[in-house]
């Protein structure tokens, strides 16, 4: 099957692209700037006004959008929320005027979202697939976002919308930032503590969305995060036993504050998201607890 896939040279998009190759999909990368193929997919620039991007969408089997720009790279500005918002948006409507254009549209349209569609919360109530967006920053950014790839099902295209939650690999993402104060026995939890993380491993994070390619039941909204959210406190302990590093020097909330300004709210507050459609669907988490997760990502690697 041909797979296009917009925003595949990110985190979580290089995994997925070396995932399709290992099944034996040919693959189409979109991105803004060249890229070196190293799975044996072919790279395409997009939105440079060359329509030759369009021209793969027709007759494709699968379209995945994860593209937009990086969410913690930088203060929370006007002008970073605005870019944050619109190359989710423009992104998404692109593919989605590719799609309605197309004489064979792709079977399925998997377009990313993200858990934020919750909104940030101190501690809170728990959020699934049927929860309403939240009126914040995120809430409206995510929903904006969504209401784009809503638009294919007119055309006939299968619509599934992954909202995405803390992806965790050793080599990109939260984890990452994590795991250096941690090995020089610095590390502890962020804030206070009681902050929920949705999480879900980059390994798992990777299959539910080739299972939302495959799964003809596999529409609308779905939340890709592990089953057992945790606590800020939680994880960091789970960490530190991991790695066998103390975990008991806490970053205080006005630190980061005075750091990342409102950016801060997406460590010190989370959302207690549950894969509510994942589990109805039928599909199964190699890595469902968090210590195992870890224990993965950190011991075995």
């Amino acid at each position: 099957m041909k797979v296009v896939i917009a925003g595949g040279t990110g985190f979580i998009g290089k995994r997925l692209v070396a995932a399709l190759r290992a099944r034996g999909d040919e693959v189409v990368v979109l991105s803004r700037a060249a890229a070196s193929s190293a799975h044996g997919e072919r790279h395409l620039r997009w939105q440079g006004g060359d329509d030759a991007w369009t021209r793969e969408v027709d007759g494709a089997g699968a379209v995945i959008n994860l593209a937009g720009a990086p969410i913690a790279d930088g203060r929370w500005t006007a002008a970073r929320l605005a870019l944050i918002g619109s190359s989710r948006v423009t992104s998404t409507r692109l593919v989605a005027q590719a799609i309605a254009a197309a004489a064979h549209k792709p079977s399925v349209l998997v377009n990313a979202s993200a858990v934020g569609v919750y909104g940030l919360h101190a501690e809170g109530p728990e959020f699934d697939e049927s929860s309403p967006p939240a009126r914040d920053t995120l809430g409206s950014i995510c929903a904006a976002w969504e209401a784009e790839a809503q638009h294919v099902s007119a055309t006939g295209t299968r619509v599934a919308i992954a909202r995405i939650g803390v992806v965790l690999g050793e080599e990109g993402g939260a984890l990452a930032k994590m795991l250096p104060p941690f090995k020089a026995f610095a590390g502890g939890p962020i804030g206070a503590g009681s902050q929920v993380l949705s999480w879900i491993t980059a390994d798992d994070c990777v299959r539910a969305l080739l299972f939302a390619v495959d799964e003809a039941r596999a529409v609308g909204p779905f939340n890709v995060c592990a089953p057992a959210p945790a606590t800020m406190d939680a994880f960091a302990q789970a960490l530190g036993r991991v790695l066998g590093r103390p975990s008991i020097l806490r970053v205080p909330a006005f630190v980061l504050r005075a750091a990342l300004g409102e950016m801060a709210g997406l460590v010190l507050l989370g959302q207690r998201a549950v894969p509510r459609q994942l589990v109805r669907w039928g599909f199964t988490f190699d890595y469902p607890s968090l210590e195992a997760a870890l224990g993965h990502l950190l011991v075995e690697a």
